[in-house]
């Protein structure tokens, strides 16, 4: 019998993965998190509150610069038995009661420790990031076709209020990615508020549309609980409600600000994800199908371990089902010069964003207008700064779009 690890294929090849167990790293997240407070309890200074922040925007990027990146992949013939190994879903499936239990403990200390105000911001918002990973981990979980991870996916995203995200990722964004029809999808030239004023509400909307329609099909009431989108809304509200009645008063700006950024963190990645890549439309009037080079992909080492390959996300967009220890790495894609942590916070900065993206924007489309999902309103203005030019080019029929 093969070691944990080791995958050996019908045809003989060997696989051993090194990172099987670098998964955990992962854990480092709700950990941390928990520290903040634990520290506080001891020694009574607020700065503790402020350190899991701190490390989020200046020490996970430079642990992904040190680091570097991974650009090895599993051969195909053994990827069949990595998808099957329960070991790694009983890695994602384990975070669930832990970012739920985090997301707990954080508000029993808001509301049962004496806090400044500021004190009191920095405990909600370190929650809020991980509302945040919890949407990554619901995002795993939600393209799994069995009931249970669909089901324990929605439970890691109620603590975002961020439930809806089941129904309207999966049905909606990976339908209409990298077209100005998807409001999860970034142009160039929008910077990330303005992103964020159009995708919050439009993710809320279209999950509810889409719902509607799934079970107007059906014969059966949009108003039924075999509506998934109520279903998110009432575990969130039934949350909040019972964490109210046991905390108190004290505890709902905390659920307040912790939804609320956690829903930011979301948007952070939507952002950056697909910023003004677009997929060519077909003559059927229809889009060809995702490509990988339809997302911007990331291989830095720190940030995948911690984010379960979400920055494989060329992959991901072109293959959904695939698990996240299969996820693979393509040359020539349009890729980030840092992991998720640093892209975030360069795009917290309009210009310093702009400066960075714009150009390798450019150069992965070669300023082909036709490949650029740009924002209408400042069309002229960049295409005049950077040289941009109408090439249509003839795109082939995808036997399967």
């Amino acid at each position: 019998m093969a070691a944990a690890g080791t995958f050996i294929a019908d045809n003989g090849d060997v696989y051993v993965d090194k990172k099987r167990h670098l998964w955990l790293v992962s854990m480092m997240i709700p950990a941390m998190a928990v520290l903040g407070p634990v520290l506080y309890m001891e020694y009574a200074n607020e700065t503790f509150l402020w350190m899991f922040i701190g490390f989020w925007y200046c020490l996970f990027p430079v642990f992904d610069y040190f680091f570097g990146e991974d650009t090895s992949n599993p051969p195909e013939s053994v990827v069949p038995q990595l998808e099957a190994d329960p070991y790694y879903r009983f890695i994602t499936l384990i975070q669930v009661p832990i970012v739920v239990a985090t997301f707990i403990f954080c508000g029993w200390f808001v509301a049962n420790t004496e806090l400044s105000v500021t004190g009191y911001i920095a405990a909600a918002l370190t929650a809020g990031y991980i509302g945040g990973y919890g949407l990554n981990i619901g995002h795993e979980l939600g393209h799994k076709k069995n009931k249970f991870d669909q089901w324990m996916a929605k439970i890691v995203l109620a603590p975002a209020a961020y439930g809806h995200f089941f129904v309207e990722h999966n049905r909606g964004h990976h339908k209409m990615v990298a077209t100005p029809e998807d409001p999860a999808s970034s142009k160039m030239g929008e910077n990330i508020y303005s992103f964020g004023l159009r995708e919050l509400p439009n993710a809320i909307i279209r999950a509810s549309q889409l719902e509607k329609e799934r079970l107007n099909k059906q014969g059966k009431s949009a108003w039924s609980l075999q509506n998934e989108f109520l279903q998110t809304i009432l575990m969130t509200v039934g949350a909040y409600v019972a964490m109210a009645a046991w905390l108190g008063a004290e505890v709902v700006p905390y659920l307040l600000i912790a939804a609320f950024w956690s829903m930011w963190q979301l948007t952070s990645a939507n952002y950056i994800e697909h910023y003004g890549l677009l997929r060519q439309k077909l003559p059927s009037g229809r889009y060809e199908r995702p490509q990988p080079h339809h997302s911007w992909n990331s291989n830095h080492v720190f940030s995948n371990w911690a984010l379960f390959h979400l920055q494989r996300h060329s992959d991901h967009h072109a293959n959904a089902t695939r698990s996240y220890q299969s996820l693979r790495h393509f040359e020539n894609l349009p890729s980030f010069p840092n992991g998720y942590f640093g892209m975030f916070a360069a795009a917290y900065l309009p210009p310093l964003w702009f400066h960075i993206m714009d150009k390798r924007l450019i150069e992965v489309t070669g300023g082909d207008l036709s490949k650029i999902n740009i924002l209408p309103e400042r069309r002229a203005e960049l295409i005049r700064k950077y040289g941009l030019h109408e090439h249509q080019e003839t795109v082939e029929l995808d036997q399967a779009a």
